[in-house]
């Protein structure tokens, strides 16, 4: 049994400004803009939807599928998914092409200025869901627009159950193809402000959105999430950490959780505790792959939580 999982890798490179964009920045000047920010702070992450959300399906100790387009510059990141043993069958180098980047810089009050470059993302649509013949579950994340739609028709051309997780690409996507992935995914998630987008970009109630998949998983931060199934809202609390240090990835770590309690079997409260529990680990780490926990050390954090074992 495979998950594959449809999005993005990129590198994020994030640089740190020790002072305020606002004492730099003149209001009645924006008109001429053109200011210069000294960054010594400076790492590059490995990220992307689909490399985030494979790293921890990884760390839970499932076999996950990436399914992207990189560029030219990919060395390192195959480098790095060949030490963690995971499979590169569906990432797809595209010559001529840089693989898709951010370039953040934050202050010290965590206002961020982001360049996004796409890159190979854009030819996302190269690939195709049929090929990965052994997948029985998977989820189609933010990529390039007409990837994401081939994805969507792929997974159900395919019989394969996904969760359609618009996130970033939402802007991207008219109302009516929103609704039209809905009706081929089984499952959607996406954040509150995504919610009320989609709500606004469909023009349909955050309910009747919900009757068009199996289950609508909305996240709310700090204060949990919400899986509209079946008619009802099921609760799923926020999993309290000692040190709140970087929310990028969060979601991400998130919705392995969930793919992982699917590929299992398991009900939706269980699901989504896990899937809580990921989200709270990863906080805890700058970047969206430096958390390491061992599967004992996410039992034992989903223990403390809800007070129930994770592994039966």
């Amino acid at each position: 049994m495979s998950i594959l999982v449809c999005g993005s890798m990129a590198y994020d490179t994030i640089m740190v400004f020790q002072d305020r964009f606002k004492n730099h920045i003149l209001p009645e000047q924006i008109h001429i803009l053109n200011v210069s920010f000294l960054v010594p702070d400076l790492r590059r992450e490995f990220g992307g939807c689909a490399g985030n959300i494979a790293y921890n399906l990884h760390l839970l100790g499932a076999d996950p599928l990436i399914m992207a387009t990189v560029g030219d510059d990919v060395a390192e990141y195959r480098q790095r998914l060949e030490s963690l043993g995971m499979r590169q069958d569906h990432v797809l180098q595209v010559p001529g092409t840089y693989t898709a980047q951010a370039f953040i810089t934050t202050d010290v009050d965590d206002n961020q200025i982001t360049a996004f470059h796409p890159g190979a993302m854009m030819h996302s649509h190269l690939n195709r869901v049929q090929d990965a013949v052994d997948a029985t579950l998977g989820i189609v994340a933010p990529d390039g627009r007409d990837g994401m739609l081939r994805h969507v028709g792929g997974f159900a051309e395919a019989g394969v159950p996904f969760i359609f997780d618009p996130g970033q690409a939402l802007p991207i996507l008219s109302g009516d193809e929103l609704l039209h992935c809905l009706q081929l995914a089984r499952y959607c998630t996406v954040n509150d402000y995504e919610a009320r987008l989609m709500c606004d970009k469909t023009g349909r109630t955050i309910e009747a959105l919900a009757a068009e998949v199996d289950a609508l998983v909305v996240t709310l931060g700090a204060d949990g999430s919400e899986i509209h199934v079946a008619g009802e809202c099921i609760h799923i609390p926020a999993v309290a950490v000692d040190e709140i240090i970087d929310p990028t990835g969060c979601g991400d770590a998130y919705r392995a959780g969930l793919l992982y309690g699917l590929s299992q079997g398991w009900d939706w409260v269980r699901c989504g505790r896990l899937a809580a529990v990921m989200g709270a680990i990863k906080i805890g780490y700058r970047g969206g792959q430096n958390h390491r926990p061992s599967r004992n050390e996410i039992a034992a954090m989903h223990q403390a939580a809800f007070g129930e074992p994770l592994w039966n």
